[in-house]
């Protein structure tokens, strides 16, 4: 019996050293940060496509900026943040798809390219710069102004959750 309370206090006494020096970080919201990373900044994505929508600019800036308040713990800065995110919206475009009979089409797409410069400055490995492009699909018969809007918000979603998926949770 004295054999066995030892033993259990010596193994009771090795996970008490050990198990500290183990970790696993684990979030719900896929965030894979360094542990040194505290902050971010969002600068504004001028609009740079020959088709400008004057609202996107400014809709897909403050949907990334609350995207990363929302799922992440990382403060706001105005400038200099740990991770800094910014570029430019270099694509706006409708193009007809679904071609019929008639050479009319079914469906017209839209879509938005972004182009991101990505930086780490606390692991400058992860640093890089890509396009990303996302679209919605919608009927012919409806006129762009009275579908542009909510497409747009749409895309907007699709866009900074790839954004987001690439940069901070690593994916």
């Amino acid at each position: 019996m004295l054999r066995k309370l030892l033993f259990v206090a010596v193994l009771a006494g090795l996970v008490g050293i050990l198990a500290p020096s183990c970790t696993v970080n684990y979030t719900f919201t896929g965030a894979n940060l360094s542990p040194k990373v505290k902050t971010f900044t969002v600068y504004y994505f001028p609009n740079r496509a020959r088709l400008i929508n004057p609202t996107l600019s400014q809709s897909f800036t403050e949907e990334l900026r609350e995207k990363l308040t929302r799922q992440t713990s990382l403060n706001e800065l105005s400038e200099s943040g740990d991770l800094e995110f910014e570029g430019q919206i270099t694509g706006y475009e409708f193009r007809p798809m679904s071609i019929q009979k008639e050479d009319e089409s079914a469906q017209t797409r839209l879509t938005i390219t972004i182009n991101l410069k990505y930086t780490n400055n606390q692991v400058s490995e992860e640093n890089f710069e890509k396009s990303f492009s996302a679209y919605e699909d919608f009927d012919s018969n409806l006129s762009i102004s009275s579908v542009e809007e909510e497409l747009s918000a749409e895309i907007i979603k699709k866009l900074t959750e790839d954004i987001f998926n690439a940069t901070i949770a690593n994916w």
